[in-house]
């Protein structure tokens, strides 16, 4: 099949690559003209994992292109994917300026029947207003289609290639048989596709975002209560998760939720609700939590230095708002870097994927050390902001050498409190007991 995907943001990059692995012949077009240079060039503008073996495959054999001509990427495609970026507007509802602009210039430029598919996540009643918008300058018959995408950054393209379910909102038959032909070659073990009016299409992807904000957030609160009641929640997670009514995933307590999705999603999705007039309180809620789950290290963090941070210098290890991405967008580690700055401290950051995103945010007001270890060098405390994996073993008599205090500040668990007693370590973390070296009094 023959497919346009506009925009080349995360989302329209991972589907135009993808789907141009299942041999489909994909143009990608954007008004980014150094972007799509750099695409045309090899570049790839975001980091996941496995993405460029197939953008590279697929842009060798001639499946998958690049413009940033509308006419020309969209000329003899059967399927049109919209995947543009939905911001936050002031009151938390989703900007649809850019996908109206979009469906406004496709209406003229359409010659045959096509599926205009909704890839962003947009706000319920969207494919209507972009149906409203094609329609005006239409001479031809086409479709709106919701298909919202349910990609974890880190494991994209896994997700594509294998998805738990593909959800596509249409009352059109002939829409129907268009999306079940393309998507067929994802679904041959059996996952659903699943079938469902346009507007249930745009709330299930809300829905779904919300729910796992949700579990994170509960889950978080519960860390709270268990640092008042001397229980651990690590405990809690497994004697919970192990329930399949509950399941084990969005269980882990931390330092809250960032991202592209999550913070917006719900925010979309609480703004949708106050709009219809219903109040949805769990959202609000959830939204509270999360904020101050974020800043929760910093006043431990305060503490432990007896209430002055100033001339303090602090490792940082992780930027990203989750491992395997180099997207800082509502990450935890920036609020926190800026609120060590205004105390007086002095941040010194490592990050496998981020740092120049932070860079182009914070620029020299932090150093940005080469590895996780220079990072360590002269600093009187760590903290970890992001799971990475080559954060878990590290070689703790070398980070001895470097720390001159042996102090961690663990926003993630990622370090169990045996461990943490067995190497010596003053070490908090979050919903567990604060672990200090013992002090052998001399007889």
């Amino acid at each position: 099949m023959k497919l346009a995907v506009i925009g080349t943001g995360y989302v329209g990059l991972v589907t135009g690559t993808c789907f141009a692995e299942t041999g489909n012949q994909v143009t990608c077009v954007d008004i980014d003209e150094r972007k799509v240079e750099k695409l045309n060039n090899g570049i790839i503008p975001i980091y996941e994992p496995g993405l460029d073996v197939l953008f590279n495959r697929n842009t060798a054999e001639g499946r998958l292109k690049f413009t940033t001509n509308l006419a020309e990427g969209i000329e003899g495609a059967e399927v049109i994917f919209l995947a543009l970026p939905t911001p936050p507007g002031e009151d938390g509802s989703a900007d649809l300026k850019y996908i109206l602009k979009v469906a406004d210039d496709l209406g003229p430029l359409l010659k045959q029947y096509a599926v205009v598919v909704d890839k962003s996540t947009v706000p319920v009643g969207t494919a209507e207003k972009v149906w409203n918008n094609i329609s005006k300058g239409a001479q031809v018959e086409f479709d709106v289609v919701s298909n919202p995408e349910f990609l974890r950054e880190g494991v994209a393209v896994e997700d594509f290639m294998k998805p738990d379910r593909v959800v596509i909102g249409t009352e059109s038959e002939k829409a129907k048989a268009v999306m079940n032909k393309l998507y067929a070659p994802l679904v041959r073990q059996g996952n659903p596709v699943i079938f469902m009016d346009e507007r249930s299409a745009e709330m299930t992807k809300y829905a779904a975002n919300a729910f796992l904000a949700v579990k994170i957030s509960f889950m978080n609160e519960i860390a709270n209560l268990c640092e008042k009641v001397g229980a651990n929640v690590d405990d809690i997670r497994r004697g919970i998760g192990t329930d399949s009514r509950i399941g084990k995933r969005f269980l882990f307590a931390g330092i809250g939720y960032g991202g592209s999705c999550f913070p917006k999603d719900v925010q979309a999705l609480a703004k949708t609700a106050q709009d219809n007039a219903y109040d949805f309180k769990i959202l609000k809620s959830v939204m509270d939590v999360n904020a101050l789950q974020k800043s929760k290290l910093l006043p431990i963090i305060k503490a432990h230095f007896d209430g002055d941070l100033k001339g303090k210098t602090i490792a940082v290890w992780g930027l990203a708002f989750k491992p395997y991405t180099d997207d800082i967008r509502e990450a935890p580690a920036l609020e926190n870097i800026r609120a060590l700055l205004s105390e007086g401290a002095k941040v010194t950051v490592y990050d496998p994927e981020a740092m120049e995103n932070v860079r182009n945010v914070l620029g020299n007001q932090i150093t940005y050390a080469h590895t996780s270890y220079a990072a360590l060098d002269d600093a009187d405390a760590l903290v970890i902001m992001t799971e990475w994996p080559l954060f878990r073993t590290p070689d703790f008599t070398k980070m001895n050498l470097l720390l001159k205090n042996k102090v961690i500040f663990d926003g993630r668990n990622v370090y169990e409190l045996d461990q943490m007693k067995e190497v010596g370590y003053t070490y908090y973390s979050i919903g567990r007991e604060t672990v200090k070296p013992e002090v052998h009094q001399s007889a």
